[in-house]
This record gives C-alpha cells, structure tokens and sequence, in this order.
C-alpha cells in the first residue's frame, strides 16, 4: 500500500526497536511529495546514477541506500558527509600544484550529461587525474615509439641507397682498369735476370705513355695494325717515407741496349742496341721495362700504361691546366695553335701541347720532355690546392677518366690497389715531387738520337735504388752553378779536383722542376 503521496508506509519494526536517524546529508524528496514525483528519471539514468552513487558511497564506506536519491537541481541538500578519499583530495593538489580539481573531474558520464533533473553525488574515486595522466604518458609513448620506428626505417633506407650507390660506383670504376697478363707472364719467365729491390717499402712504377692510334686514338694518325711505340716514359720512384716523388723521364730517341723479348705471336727478338721506344712496339710493357732495369739497375715494381685519350678526359675532369707562353705556338702536325700568355688548356689543346715538339723553340725531344714535366706539375699542383682527392663528387670524374684509360700489371689493376698508391701519395708536399729528365746529350753517331751523360746518369740511378734524395733546379741556374765552378778550378789552378756536386757533403743537382713551381710560378 502507498500513502495519497504516493510513497509506501514505513514497515513496522517487529521487535518495536527504534529506528535510526536518518542519515546526514539526506534529502527532504521523502517528505515532499511534489519533490518526491519530479525526482522520477527514466531507468537508464536511474541505473547509471545508481551505479555511480554505489561507486561513491563504497569509496565513503557507506552505501547507496544512506545517500538517497540526488536533490533536485537549485535545491539545498545539506552538507555532505566528508570521505577519506576526499580529505585525501584535499591535502594533496595533484599535480604541477592544482589545487582546483576542473568540473566534472570524478563523475560519471551519465550523470554529468544524462536526462536527469541535476548531478548526482560526485563519486569520489580520488584517482581521476592519476588515470588521465597515465593514460596521457600512455599515448606519449607509444607516439614517440611511432616516430622512432618510422625514423628507424628512413635511415636504413637511406644507408642502404648509399651503400647501393657507392658499390655501383666501386665496381663500375673497378672494371675500367685494363690488366697486362700477358707482360706479368713475360716478367716471370726472366725473373733471375732482374734487379733485386734494395730500400723496402720504397715504390718504383713505370708510366708509359702510348701513342698507339688505335680504337679512340684514331684521330691522330693511321693505325698500323695496332703497332704502338712509347710516346712518353716516365720512371716514377716514391720514397720509403713517402715524403717525396721523383718523376725521371726517359728519351723517346735515346739509343739503349734492348734484351732479347717474347713477341705477341710467340715469337721472340734478338737483344739489340736500338732506339728505346722501340722496346714498346717489339714486345710491349714487358720488353720495355726489361730495357729500363737493365740500363738503370731499378727493380720496376708496377707499370701503367696510359693512351691519348685518357690523358685528355684527366684534364678536363680537373677543369683544365693553366700555362703560360712566352710566344704563339702554331703546330699543324701537333693541331695546336696557342696564343702568347697566361691561358687554360682542356682536353684537346692539352694533348697538343705536351705532344708538340716543331712548335717550341729548336723542335728537340729534350724541350718537349722538360714542357710534358711542367705541364704534369701544374696537373698535380692543381689536384691538390683544389682539394680533389678528398672531394668524392670531384675525384670521381678524375677516376672515370683514369681507369678507362689505364692498363696495369695484376698487382694493380683494382681501384683498391690505386686507391691506396693514390692516397700514399696525397700527403706529398708539391715542392718536393720533382721532375727531372735523365742526363743525356746527342748521341755521337747520330744527332738526332741521344746517349746517356756518364758518369751523372748512373750516379742518379743510385739515388733512385737507395732511396736518396734528389734535388732539382732550373736548368739555368744548373748552367750557371757548372760554369762558376770551371772558373773556380781555373781561378785556383788546381783542373785535378773533383766536381764539388760529387761529393758526400754536396748532392748533385739535377736540371729540373717541382710541382709547386707550375709554368706559370
């Protein structure tokens, strides 16, 4: 049974105890009818505003039943009870000193947004901010692990890309270079008549410069069945230390005792005395280093042999080579014409100019040796002020050009092999690459052929075997430094004494360059 209000009776105490006092904080709604009716929600909200009310009164230690019903909205309710887990709000501000808990913070969804009439009683979890923080620590991380995934990825893309690059690059300079088997074969067979190498670590390379018309070098002449002589030889002795070069050309026209060398066809020559270019064209790289050990006593550790061409993409892979001409040059059979003065030359003109013996002074091979010596010391002097070796984008263009033009024996036929020549030689000073042609002078027979000048040329490959230094100068002032001392003998009457450069305490000096002079100083 219900009362008019709608309320049902209070049901009779049967041991006729007294009731309680109703608790703290509850609301008037039982006595109030008209309150009493406007407090009905739908269930939904009845059922969450009760799940929450039981979630508040359980962390106060009481029950849902003690709180009631929530007031209506505007209406006083009276003091609530005060809870541990609310005291414990209190003392503590939360985080970064917020002492004013933002609104709605505790509550359930359904009471803060639900149809009902006002909010129920605030559940006092005293944990809110606690779990927003965690699970804002929660997104940070697993935000931060995306990232690092994704950064992961880019990096191992991008080394992977350059790793690719770089072996693509590796190997496609690497398979430019040319090997000479058939010359490390030849070498072999004459082993017991070669030199033994004296100063250890100390390098000796032979370049040969061809001037073979074949394939690319068509341009220059017709190609007789593919026969070449050496253009260009240039005995190259790197020191133990690596703190100096010695560049030391040989005559193409210079007479010299030729041994006995294989041929291509199996065949084999008679030893001869013969122009030493010749060497070349009779049995290849082979026969002419066996020339070069025999006339020198120089052990010939490497060769490389070096056509047109290639010299001329070297050149232009450095942006060209400045000289300097006191006069015009006009060379028809050189294809060369300059004007006076300071000037840049590339590719073809460069070729010209250290191939050209009519267009300079008396046409000797002499003078053409001492302009090739200065024009490969302006080379080298401008790879290295121009930071070439240590630039990749640079060096690589300079390398295209080298290996396509290059064949070399087996011991150095891999861009590994002349990477490590390359940087032994990096850290040379310019002054003290020297370049120097053999002492030589017409040969007796024939003047348009040279000998050697004894005893100065043996006396300069002792140098070279026991890894002395050399020293250069300008060939005038080597004119000027013979002719002081003749009038010195003469001035003191005493022709019996020996020459002051060949003396232990005074080295000779050599009628020469260094790469940091240049041809234009």
């Amino acid at each position: 049974m219900t009362d008019s209000a709608g309320t049902p009776p209070e049901p009779e105490d049967p041991a006729g105890t007294e009731q309680p006092p109703p608790a703290t904080g509850t609301t008037n709604s039982a006595k109030n009818p008209k309150n009493a009716k406007n407090s009905k929600r739908p269930k939904s909200a009845k059922k969450n505003t009760a799940a929450a009310e039981d979630a508040g009164a359980a962390a106060a230690g009481g029950t849902a039943s003690d709180t009631g019903p929530a007031p209506e909205t505007g209406e006083s309710a009276g003091p609530a009870p005060e809870t541990e887990a609310d005291t414990a709000s209190a003392s503590d501000p939360g985080p970064a000193g917020d002492t004013e808990r933002p609104e709605g913070t505790g509550r359930s969804e359904d009471t803060a947004s639900g149809p009902g009439p006002g909010p129920g009683p605030e559940p006092a979890t005293g944990n809110g901010t606690a779990a927003d923080g965690t699970a804002s620590v929660t997104e940070d991380a697993k935000g931060r692990r995306h990232w690092l995934r994704w950064t992961a990825l880019g990096v191992s893309v991008v080394v992977l890309a350059a790793a690719g690059t770089g072996w693509w690059f590796y190997r496609k300079l690497d398979g430019n270079i040319q090997t000479d088997t058939t010359a490390a074969h030849e070498l072999d067979k004459y082993e017991h008549d070669r030199p033994a190498a004296v100063v250890h670590d100390a390098q000796n390379l032979l370049l040969i410069g061809s001037d073979s018309r074949a394939g690319n070098n068509s341009a220059y002449g017709r190609d007789d069945g593919g026969s070449q002589r050496s253009d260009t030889t240039i005995l190259l002795h790197l020191a133990a230390d690596r703190r100096s070069a010695t560049a030391v050309s040989l005559p193409r026209d210079l007479m010299a005792d030729i041994p006995a060398c294989g041929r291509p066809d199996g065949s084999s020559t008679k030893a001869q005395f013969a122009q030493f270019n010749s060497a070349f064209e009779i049995g290849g790289a082979a026969c002419t280093i066996r020339t070069v050990e025999k006339m020198t006593g120089v052990r010939i550790d490497h060769h490389v042999v070096v056509d047109f061409s290639g010299f001329k993409d070297m050149v232009d892979a450095v942006d060209g080579v400045e000289v300097c001409l006191k006069e015009p040059v006009d060379d028809r059979q050189a294809h060369l014409k300059l004007p006076a003065g300071r000037q840049t030359l590339r590719g073809e003109q460069a070729l010209g100019f250290v191939r050209s013996r009519h267009g300079f002074g008396d046409g000797s091979d002499t003078q053409r040796m001492d302009r090739q010596q200065q024009f490969l010391g302006s080379l080298m002097k401008k790879v290295q002020s121009n930071g070439v070796l240590l630039n990749p984008a640079r060096l690589y263009p300079v390398l295209d050009a080298a290996t396509k033009s290059l064949t070399t024996d087996p011991g150095l036929n891999t861009l590994g092999d002349l990477y490590d020549l390359v940087r032994s030689m990096r850290d040379i000073p310019t002054e003290n690459i020297h370049f120097l042609t053999v002492p030589r002078q017409p040969y007796v027979y024939d003047g348009n052929r040279d000998e050697l000048v004894q005893p100065d040329a043996d006396r300069l490959f002792k140098q070279v075997r026991d890894d002395q230094p050399i020293k250069v100068a300008a060939a005038a002032d080597v004119e000027k430094a013979k002719e002081g001392t003749k009038k010195g003998d003469r001035q003191d009457d005493k022709p019996d004494d020996p020459d002051p450069s060949s003396s232990p305490s005074a080295p000779p000096v050599y009628s020469g360059t260094d790469a940091a002079s240049g041809m234009c100083g």
